[in-house]
């Protein structure tokens, strides 16, 4: 009998240890029965998701996660989204995934998310800009809050742009975070000064934008970054065997992987990617979707918002709100079927004293009839690399977890 799987991934998860939480990290010191009966009924390890070379964002994690290799196949976060959104580009476009921001008045970079602006506004702000710069030659559109999209169209722009990833710059000075070229190639250069000149326009335009007026928290500028062009990852169905695999997500990027790979994408309606989503929702959506598919991916990205926000208190909240309200009733509801194991990891780092990525291998645990436990009893950093599945990259957490191999 083919084996199916449920991926438990908590993004931005791990982290380090903490004097506040008695040395502790924020995963240790919580609550989380449920992680934890995964990690003491199966075999522990740790996996490489983010490799050398690439950057240290979701995307890329993910595609390591589900055995996608992005260090051979990664197109740009951009594009990525735009797949998701069914944007279709052509040949001669250049995506970009565009956040709105706040900057102060003194030219920090203070919020990557513009304080986790709400859908309405960031949309109508996502449409002024459009109607305002919308041309032949670039076009906007909205996306999940502040994570929005602007596609370049022609020939005389190119994808070879230095950049600097929002969530990781914050604190840090405008003059010091500017795009710059990747090549000596005119288009690189001609793209740059496209880009810089229209921040600065878009700028002056939320500026004055009456959505914006006596906000803390404006989103007071655009911010590109991750272009690339139209995307060609392998397919779910190729890499493993003919078996299929859904994904359920709030976010734009996790589901543009889905469709790049021919993963059904399952839509939960009061998914919004921070901790006011349907967790209830999400779990009944991957109960139901195991009965049909062989592997469910269930992507949980509130806690990474929290470790970027640096708030120590919320993030200890995700933690638990994941284990109490997705593990523990996905658990409970499918515990009995003996064909489905249960694989659990958060997708990268995100220590909260840094409030940005690292690249230190994530603890992995995986469960099932056929795993025989180790001696690991929680799910945590310190624990996990001492559990008998060692060292995990590319491929193993998927085929381990359809026991493919």
């Amino acid at each position: 009998m083919n084996k199916k799987a449920i991926v438990f991934l908590a993004d931005g998860m791990a982290d380090s240890p903490l004097e506040e939480l008695g040395g502790k990290t924020p995963l240790e010191y919580a609550h989380t029965p449920a992680m934890d009966r995964i990690a003491a009924a199966g075999v522990n390890g740790t996996f490489l998701t983010l490799p050398a070379g690439l950057p240290t964002s979701s995307d890329v994690a993910n595609m390591s996660v589900l055995g996608f290799h992005p260090e051979n196949n990664y197109p740009g976060r951009g594009p990525i989204e735009a797949v998701s959104q069914d944007i279709v580009l052509g040949p001669d476009d250049v995506a970009f995934r565009c956040n709105l921001v706040y900057v102060s008045s003194d030219g920090i970079l203070k919020d990557f998310s513009a304080g986790h602006i709400p859908n309405d506004r960031s949309h109508a702000l996502m449409e002024a800009l459009q109607q305002r710069f919308g041309s032949s030659e670039v076009s906007f559109h909205a996306g999940v809050s502040y994570r929005n999209l602007l596609v370049l169209h022609g020939k005389r722009f190119s994808d070879r742009i230095n950049y600097f990833k929002p969530d990781s710059s914050q604190e840090l000075p405008l003059a010091e975070l500017r795009i710059s070229p990747a090549d000596a190639t005119p288009e690189a250069a001609e793209t740059v000064k496209f880009l810089i000149d229209l921040e600065e326009a878009a700028a002056k335009f939320l500026a004055a934008h009456p959505l914006n007026a006596g906000l803390e928290v404006p989103a007071n500028r655009i911010w590109p970054w991750s272009p690339g062009r139209r995307p060609h990852l392998p397919k779910f169905g190729d890499v493993y065997a003919g078996r299929r695999g859904a994904i359920i997500s709030a976010v734009d990027v996790i589901k543009g992987i889905a469709k790049c790979t021919d993963m059904a994408v399952i839509e939960v309606p009061g998914a919004t990617g921070f901790l006011d989503t349907d967790y209830a929702g999400k779990a009944a959506a991957a109960i139901k979707a195991i009965r049909e598919f062989d592997l469910v991916y269930l992507h949980i990205e509130a806690i990474d918002e929290c470790s970027h926000i640096g708030d120590l208190k919320l993030k200890l909240r995700a933690i638990e709100d994941f284990d109490a309200k997705i593990v523990a009733p996905v658990l409970d509801a499918l515990q009995t079927d003996s064909g489905i194991n249960f694989a659990l990891l958060p997708d990268h780092p995100v220590p909260i004293k840094l409030r940005k990525h690292t690249t230190t291998p994530v603890p992995v645990a995986i469960c099932g009839e056929n795993f025989a436990p180790d001696k690991i009893m929680r799910f945590s950093e310190s624990d996990a690399p001492h559990g008998s599945l060692g060292f995990m990259k590319g491929e193993d957490i998927i085929r381990t977890a359809l026991e493919l191999d």
